[in-house]
């Protein structure tokens, strides 16, 4: 049966289609990220024998580049307009959904698979407390309006499998209406069959109305292009890894046969005196090369140690590789800092500073769309003439001596406020709360005049008041 286009039938079978389609490139990139990378290429003749040896090739370099990026994207609060102050309402809203910690499985999954999601919807517990959690892109996915810019939402679908009953449920919403299905498991190559499951006391003329009047399934993507949205930071890597496992694969093969010196023998023959086979002598570590010559002509020796300083520099050529193209620093790779001071660490990670500021900016605005929409359930206003600002920590390195001293004296010269020295200096916004409120106990000019005392040596307090 053909269905009508933008019908919920249609929509469910067409994002339901588009959902495994990117299925198996989100199990790719899962796989490099857990170090489960594909066996090096042997010859067919040589795979049985070294088998052991290939499941000991596989250096995870890919996780630890998704791992340095998501390690430096903390969120810290949420502001509106001018407002130096964090929002206390947006704040308690996402601490009570457990986004403190759940935000980096968030955060990771994007850099991973290309994108994550958010799913808001009220709490029938509280009202003022609506639920926000996190979707993998295996599970969900998300179409928007042609011509939007990926801006406006069309329709999103959840779906998972449920393990008691051996079906495939889904949840599809678009922005007037939600609708529940559920399907048995198909055959491979088929379609579920799905049928829309009604909820008892859900339906509304038959009808689950979305009470947000927008698709409550936000996308947050990861260095996101206008075509095709979030990309996997594993994207271009995945060659270069398999570089590095192949060179591992030839040094462990290398170690086994030709790091020893190879022993050899002329002359070795293939019957004892008694008539006897001589025990079989192969090629490798205790083992020797022969040819039949006569007894008089018997020889021995070695040939010299095959070097495998030639493997340890081709992978270190491919893990600088990885480096360049992901902007991760090559301590963090090789992992050797050998003398370096405070500038040099500073400038080996300047690049990685900057990848995580542009990555953070496309992830906050899906954060500030879930939240602004958490706000309405719990009946917060949204003011359109205010924009939301997300906080995240400084990703930058600096030492807490070198930090506390340039924060220090752009507060003396009114550069920032007393609220912004603080941020600056990495204080969470519930930190930040807890200090005003002791301000305020002890007297917050006494607290001013502390930190803003000259820091020259000799000057007297008294004369810089």
């Amino acid at each position: 049966m053909e269905l009508v286009p933008q019908s919920p039938e249609w929509w469910v079978a067409r994002l339901y289609a588009r959902l495994l389609k990117r299925r198996d490139e989100i199990d790719f990139y899962d796989a490099y990220y857990r170090g489960d990378h594909p066996l090096p290429w042997l010859a067919p003749q040589a795979r049985e024998e070294f088998r052991r040896v290939l499941q000991m090739t596989r250096s995870n370099y890919s996780g630890l580049v998704v791992d340095a990026q998501v390690e430096l994207i903390n969120v810290e609060g949420f502001r509106f307009g001018r407002d130096s102050v964090a929002d206390a309402d947006t704040w308690r809203i996402w601490q009570a959904n457990n986004l403190d910690s759940d935000s980096d499985q968030a955060f990771l999954e994007a850099a991973i698979g290309g994108q994550s999601y958010l799913l808001v919807a009220p709490n029938p517990a509280d009202e003022s407390a609506p639920q926000i959690w996190i979707e993998h892109a295996s599970q969900a996915i998300v179409e928007f309006e042609p011509g939007s810019n990926r801006r406006v939402r069309a329709a999103g679908l959840k779906v998972w499998d449920d393990d008691w009953t051996g079906e495939i449920h889904a949840t599809l919403y678009l922005p007037g209406f939600i609708h529940k299905y559920k399907a048995k498991a198909p055959s491979a190559g088929q379609s579920p069959r799905w049928d829309e499951r009604l909820v008892p006391g859900e339906e509304e003329n038959g009808l689950r109305r979305n009470p947000l009047n927008a698709v409550p399934l936000v996308e947050l993507p990861n260095n996101p292009r206008l075509l095709t949205g979030g990309i996997s930071e594993l994207a271009d890597l995945t060659d270069i890894q398999d570089r590095i496992n192949k060179t591992l694969a030839d040094r462990l093969i290398t170690q086994d046969y030709g790091a020893f010196p190879q022993k050899w023998a002329s002359g070795w023959p293939e019957e004892d005196d008694d008539g006897n086979p001589s025990p079989p002598i192969d090629v490798g570590r205790n083992r020797m090369v022969t040819t039949n010559v006569s007894k008089e002509q018997a020889a021995f020796g070695q040939w010299d140690a095959a070097p495998l300083d030639p493997y340890s520099a081709a992978k270190r050529e491919d893990v600088k590789d990885i480096a360049s193209r992901s902007r991760t620093p090559a301590d963090y790779l090789l992992g050797e800092m050998n003398n370096i001071n405070g500038e040099t660490l500073k400038a080996s990670r300047a690049g990685l500073v900057s990848k995580v500021k542009q990555r953070r900016r496309p992830l906050g605005e899906g954060l500030e769309d879930g939240l602004r929409m958490a706000r309405s359930i719990a009946g917060l206003s949204n003011p359109q003439d205010m924009f939301m600002e997300t906080i995240f920590s400084n990703p930058e390195y600096r030492t807490e001596g070198e930090l506390t001293d340039a924060t220090v004296k752009k507060l003396q010269t009114g550069i920032v406020s007393l609220r912004q020295a603080r941020e600056d200096l990495g204080y969470t916004a519930t930190q930040i709360e807890r200090l005003e409120a002791e301000d305020r106990e002890v007297g917050l000019d006494a607290t001013l005049a502390r930190i803003a005392r000259p820091l020259v040596t000799g000057v007297d307090a008294a004369d810089a008041s």
